[in-house]
């Protein structure tokens, strides 16, 4: 396992992070009970993962509380990293459609002493405000009452997660203006490089990292999910249209030559794809059980694609045609 520089921190992270919503949630088709849980997390701090990113809303405490319990022999090991910003309390968690959201000051101060006490801890190496708003980001109320956290050593730096779906440019490029933001948080692979890319450019200038999720494009590199896969109801990848589908799959055939002339599969040519450039912080592969976080892990041995790979891969993007992005600016 491979490590970088978190951001303008000094905190090293293991270039494959463990994301912790499916332990938690039946979003990705199946539900892990938490004996297996938990065998996952010890999985992944023996395959070298060090850098384990949750948030508070992930079954309304469950993943925090699990992740708690698991590392807590080995907490001064390890980097958390976990988000709050949706009031959960009363409501109930249905899909992933969106809940009330509050970054105030009382909130904030409610959010990370529940999230401290079921990580087992009295401190939070990256505490990040989850899927805010252009509004949200341009407050000065969120941003000043947590820059006091990292100055009393509560927390180190912070995060700006954006989402849900893929997008948020403008609100990236907002966050990273804040010096205490060390990193974005965004969806990016090798499919959907769009504002990823851009993202990862303000990010280099300005001493951030990127952490990227759903590497696979929805399991799509990872040839889970063909055109002949059913989805169950409850699996988050059913948002994505059959159309979606059977274009990326030939997508993945034009990139296959390159994948090839490496001796790579696709997956692993995603991964290394999103690791070769510089602004990148960790990725963050969705996993449902310990053979995937080995796969994954593995990727990680310092081997990255060539400049002449990266430049082709980029005019095979450039061919395709653009897709819708989300924002919260009218």
């Amino acid at each position: 396992m491979k490590y970088r520089r978190l951001g303008n921190t000094d905190i090293q992270i293991s270039e494959i992070g463990f994301g912790a919503w499916t332990i938690a949630l039946d979003w990705w088709g199946k539900k892990i009970d938490e004996s297996e849980a938990k065998r996952m997390i010890k999985k992944a701090y023996d395959c070298g993962i060090n850098f384990f990113e949750t948030a508070d809303m992930y079954g309304k405490g469950k993943s925090e509380r699990l992740l708690g319990e698991a590392l807590e022999g080995v907490r001064d090991d390890v980097v958390i990293s976990t988000k709050y910003g949706y009031d959960f309390s009363s409501v109930e968690q249905i899909g992933h459609a969106e809940l009330p959201q509050r970054f105030d000051v009382e909130f904030t101060k409610k959010a990370l002493r529940s999230s401290l006490e079921r990580l087992r801890t009295d401190r939070i190496e990256m505490y990040g405000l989850h899927n805010p708003k252009m509004n949200h980001i341009r407050s000065d109320e969120p941003f000043n009452y947590l820059s006091k956290l990292i100055h009393d050593g509560t927390i180190q730096t912070l995060q700006v997660a954006l989402g849900p779906a893929i997008g948020w440019l403008d609100e990236g490029m907002a966050a990273m203006v804040n010096k205490n933001v060390g990193a974005i948080q965004t969806v990016y692979n090798i499919l959907e490089q769009t504002p990823g890319n851009e993202l990862l450019s303000e990010a280099e200038k300005r001493g951030s990292s990127i952490l990227v999720r759903v590497p696979d494009a929805s399991g799509i590199l990872t040839g889970k999910i063909t055109a002949d896969t059913k989805i169950p109801k409850n699996d988050h990848r059913r948002d994505r249209k059959i159309e979606w589908r059977m274009a990326a799959l030939k997508k993945v055939e034009q990139l296959r030559p390159i994948a090839d002339e490496n001796g790579l599969n696709i997956t692993e040519l995603a991964i290394k794809f999103i690791l070769s450039q510089n602004a990148v912080g960790a990725v963050l592969p969705t996993v449902v059980d310990s053979t995937e976080i080995e796969t994954f892990s593995e990727i990680s041995d310092g081997k990255y694609l060539s400049q002449s790979d990266m430049a082709e891969i980029s005019q095979i993007y450039s061919s395709w045609p653009s897709y819708k992005l989300k924002s919260s600016i009218a």
